[in-house]
């Protein structure tokens, strides 16, 4: 991956924790038991259960880890240290070596002296309403939206046939048929009372199509109406009202000038 990508991959992980309405009530800890209670069977509302949520917010918990080391030490240490310290121990051994939280903690104050205790346990044990952020913001970078194309979801989006919508009207939509795979918790499409399982069929009265639908959204800035679109599900249809008016929105992460670029630095090829 460019540079470039990985950071549109990071806005569009940070964005997903950023507006996930789950966060307010499960902390991510109990997402590791999802495995035991749902066995990765389909689920709905997944902005609002969470779901297997330790890989990816994980890797902005780790981020702030490594920025925090960075900035505290001059930039003479990282979460590479850590990595090694953790990680390159009793080389050869194939039994597993288990390991604590206390463990995770002593290896973090050994490259680096914090209360890492706290840090942990108020990002992973309790319930945190806000996203774990800090990392881009320590590494020189925030994250925005405009209506430019994120690159990763774009291609991520093509792959798999979908439109990700979910930072503007709320939606997840098959470009191939206009199935709804997902709706965000409390956005424009939820209060609408469109859900997971429904089809798109038109919208303005125009038949769907991906580049339609699109242009719709798009020209939502400049219309005081709301969109209206037509959804089956199962025999039965109906005609929605979509009040949302804010445009296509897609996340990306902007340069903040004064502070340093550290996340590039994390982002180079290591040797």
């Amino acid at each position: 991956w460019t540079p470039e990508e990985m950071r549109d991959e990071l806005a569009t992980v940070a964005a997903y924790y950023a507006e996930q309405a789950g966060r307010r009530w499960r902390p991510l800890a109990d997402t590791t038991q999802d495995e035991v209670m749902n066995g990765r069977r389909p689920e709905s509302w997944p902005s609002w259960q969470r779901f297997e949520e330790y890989y990816s917010e994980g890797q902005l918990i780790w981020l702030d880890a490594d920025t925090l080391i960075r900035e505290a030490s001059g930039g003479r240490r990282s979460l590479d240290d850590f990595a090694r310290a953790f990680f390159g121990v009793e080389n050869g051994r194939v039994a597993p070596l288990t390991y604590t939280f206390d463990d995770v903690v002593r290896a973090l104050n050994d490259v680096w002296p914090h209360d890492w205790a706290t840090f942990l346990n108020t990002r992973v044990s309790a319930v945190a309403p806000k996203a774990p952020l800090e990392g881009l913001a320590r590494g020189g970078y925030r994250l925005a939206y405009d209506d430019k194309d994120n690159a990763y979801l774009h291609a991520s989006d093509k792959q798999r046939h979908r439109l990700t919508l979910s930072s503007s009207v709320g939606i997840v939509v098959d470009t191939e048929d206009g199935s709804i795979s997902d709706v965000s918790w409390e956005g424009p499409a939820f209060a609408a009372g469109v859900s997971e399982g429904m089809q798109l069929l038109a919208c303005d009265g125009i038949a769907f199509e991906e580049e339609r639908f699109l242009e719709a959204i798009r020209n939502s800035v400049s219309s005081s109406r709301p969109m209206e679109w037509i959804v089956r599900q199962g025999d039965r249809y109906r005609v929605v009202s979509i009040d949302y008016h804010g445009g296509l929105r897609y996340p990306h992460l902007l340069r903040e000038e004064g502070v340093p670029a550290r996340l590039d630095e994390i982002l180079r090829a290591r040797r």
